[in-house]
């Protein structure tokens, strides 16, 4: 069990290993399995399979402990040798009596048993990364083997390692130490060779600061230390809740970490009927095809573009989750086929397909034109994005035009020569992803007026989106369907099965709680969903009669979900209408599912 951690004035190294990966302390009485980042304090320590970190105050040692824990000791019989599993039980109800605070009993569970409550290899390898001792922390990692989620973590834990031991070489100026490290150490691995790249360019820094500046790095100490254990708790197994919670392909509430909401002894399951796969609504006030949806970013609202030339926007039933008609936005001449909520939802762009040189900002608060924008009737404006400050966003498409523009639509900057299929403006209020005709996705800052090639497919990328954090791209791929991609690290993290993907633009999502899932349209008139860590999909959505172009999930209530498509329709997705019964007569709003 892992205690939230009562002392205080622990300096910086181990206050920080009391930290979960998401930056928030854990709940009294987490359970925990990996324990790689655990604080010592009063003998907080993570463990379950043997994998634990931490240490224990002097609070209550064993050799402290009361004298019946000697006692005890000396009058036991002979002890039974304990499987693996009897160890597990033994160190997670050790955990949880730390938690509460009881240390002599603790203690003398641990004496009477045998067992630790720490996992001698873990403990070596935290101790080595917060010192530093790189080479034994590279040791300490075959014993950790065992442990590790894939084959492939150990390559992935050692470059993280080699990363950090080659910062903080060029920190001290040890240049021929660094390039070692580079040449003989990362390079051989053959892992994130575009990241090598960029490391290398590092050796050029004049200083240190310029160094920590380009590589966005803290520094040498245990502040960039704990962030590195940081990457390296996520290669172990998760505690026994987040387990159960991984484990379970439906689970789309937040999940209490502590043990009074769930059982360690039953295995936790979600029910499909409480996952959003039966279709609530049918939208039908769109006469031609539907080609685009987007629920607002606080989840009260719809905009739903079409062929039929309007948007319509929709008001979300904060009780009912019904859907009903707010207003009728009409004049698109060539139809709508792109849509982006700014940032506070007060406005709505809409931009056309190919050959529409147009686009229209929208005040939804009260429904009035605030501009109709276009630069050259040559142009095609196909795409939009929304600047994190609301008050600047930019657009382009195939023709060659790239521009950043503000509210009344004047020209701020434009980008010559790139033919733009989809964009999005990072966080970070400079960075723009476009993606183009060369089956990239680049990055360009329009202050420095610098670009960078992100990601390279083989086939034409028909359309993306990013995740809330800014770390994954989802992309619909001409002819291969839906791939995952790392933007940080710059590589392809899954390409999800299922879904049918010719030359149409097809516009898939994350959602569900923590974005956990993933939600993609086809040519086959259904909608897919996979969870994130899973190729194959956990549901397939019938009930379309035409192609799917664009599936919504609302970004506040993960239970709810909206598909566009061809036939003319929008369909609202939900959980079953009566959990507490058998679901009858809804063979065609239902899911058929492939569990993998």
């Amino acid at each position: 069990m892992q205690a939230n951690g009562g002392g205080q004035g622990q300096n910086q190294e181990l206050s920080c290993l009391n930290n979960a990966q998401n930056g928030e302390s854990s709940s009294a009485g987490a359970a925990h399995s990996n324990g790689l980042i655990s604080s010592a304090n009063n003998g907080t320590v993570s463990s379950n399979n043997g994998v634990a970190v931490g240490t224990t105050s002097g609070s209550a040692s064993a050799s402290t402990a009361t004298g019946s824990g000697s006692d005890v000791g000396s009058t036991m019989k002979k002890k039974k040798r304990l499987s693996q599993s009897e160890e597990d039980v033994i160190r997670l109800i050790g955990q949880h009596l730390r938690g509460l605070g009881l240390n002599q009993t603790v203690d003398l569970l641990m004496q009477e048993s045998g067992c630790r409550l720490e996992h001698a290899a873990a403990t070596k390898f935290r101790n080595h990364v917060m010192e530093g001792e790189w080479d034994k922390a590279e040791s300490d990692l075959n014993e950790l083997k065992a442990l590790m989620h894939s084959p492939g973590a150990i390559v992935k834990m050692k470059f993280l390692l080699l990363q950090q031991k080659y910062l903080e070489y060029l920190e001290d100026g040890k240049v021929l130490e660094a390039l070692q490290v580079l040449r003989g150490e990362l390079t051989p691995l053959k892992y994130n060779t575009e990241r090598i790249h960029i490391l290398s360019g590092y050796l050029m820094c004049s200083h240190a600061e310029d160094l920590r500046a380009k590589a966005e790095w803290e520094g040498k100490g245990p502040s960039s230390r704990c962030r590195l254990l940081d990457k390296l708790q996520t290669y172990l197994p998760p505690s026994a809740v987040e387990l159960q919670r991984d484990r379970c392909l439906y689970h789309n509430t937040k999940l209490d970490s502590s043990l009074d909401s769930v059982s360690l002894l039953l295995d936790h399951a979600c029910s499909r009927k409480q996952f959003p796969c039966y279709t609530q609504q049918i939208l039908t006030e769109h006469c031609n095809e539907v080609w685009f949806c987007k629920f607002s970013n606080d989840g009260t609202k719809l905009a739903t573009g079409s062929k039929d030339t309007t948007v319509i926007i929709w008001l979300v039933d904060s009780e009912t989750h019904q859907l009903k008609l707010l207003r009728t936005l009409e004049g698109h001449a060539y139809g709508v086929s792109y849509l982006a909520w700014s940032p506070d939802d007060t406005y709505l762009i809409a931009c056309g397909p190919d050959d529409c040189s147009e686009l229209w900002l929208w005040n939804i608060q009260t429904g009035e034109l605030r501009t109709k924008m276009s630069q050259s009737h040559e142009d095609s404006l196909t795409s939009v994005a929304w600047n994190p400050d609301g008050k600047r966003f930019v657009t382009g498409g195939q023709r060659g035009q790239f521009y950043q523009c503000d509210l009344d639509g004047n020209l701020l900057d434009s980008w010559e020569g790139v033919r733009v299929q989809c964009l999005w403006c990072l966080s970070d209020g400079r960075t723009v992803l476009a993606s183009d005709t060369h089956q990239r996705i680049r990055g360009y800052n329009f202050e420095d007026l610098t670009d960078r090639n992100i990601v390279q497919e083989d086939h034409p990328i028909m359309s993306f989106t990013v995740s809330e954090n800014g770390r994954l791209a989802l992309l619909n791929v001409a002819t291969q369907g839906v791939h995952l991609w790392d933007l940080q690290d710059r590589v392809l993290v899954r390409k999800y099965q299922g879904v049918t993907q010719g030359f149409y633009t097809i516009h898939s999502c994350f959602g569900g709680h923590n974005e956990d899932f993933i939600a993609s349209g086809s040519e086959d008139h259904k909608v897919y969903i996979w969870h994130k860590r899973s190729e194959l999909p956990i549901a397939e959505l019938t009930g379309h009669t035409r192609t799917v172009n664009c599936v919504s999930w609302n970004p506040k209530l993960p239970g709810l979900m909206a598909s566009a498509s061809d036939d003319g329709t929008v369909r609202i997705w939900g959980p079953a209408p009566f959990l507490d019964t058998d679901v009858e007569g809804l063979s065609e709003y239902s899911c058929s599912t492939m569990d993998s």
